[in-house]
């Protein structure tokens, strides 16, 4: 999986296409990311206590990886990652403007 935690992207596909937001987790062995701000859904919460109501919360959901892109730090526009191998040591760039990531 080549997004990580902390990295900016944007949705290419789904409800949210167009919006960016940066990774809070990623989950490589589902293929998903969190993705802050970004497939919010409202949940019904049940009272857990006696004397506590019951609440409508906001909660972000998973997205899968192929539906977001890494954010280019140039261009601000989608993009690939490639790797360059500098001083024997694997480096993230992006694909369309070459720079790193």
């Amino acid at each position: 999986m080549k997004v990580r935690k902390g990295d900016t992207v944007i949705v290419i596909a789904g409800k949210d296409r167009g919006k960016s937001g940066q990774v809070v987790r990623a989950f490589p062995k589902k293929d998903t990311v969190l993705v802050e701000g970004v497939n919010v859904v409202k949940k019904h919460q049940r009272a857990r206590r006696q004397g506590q109501r019951g609440q409508i919360i906001d909660k972000a959901l998973p997205l899968h990886v192929s539906n977001v892109a890494l954010k280019d730090p140039k261009t601000g526009k989608p993009t690939r990652v490639g790797y360059d191998v500098v001083d024997q040591k694997k480096v993230r760039k992006a694909k369309k403007s070459g720079s790193k990531i």
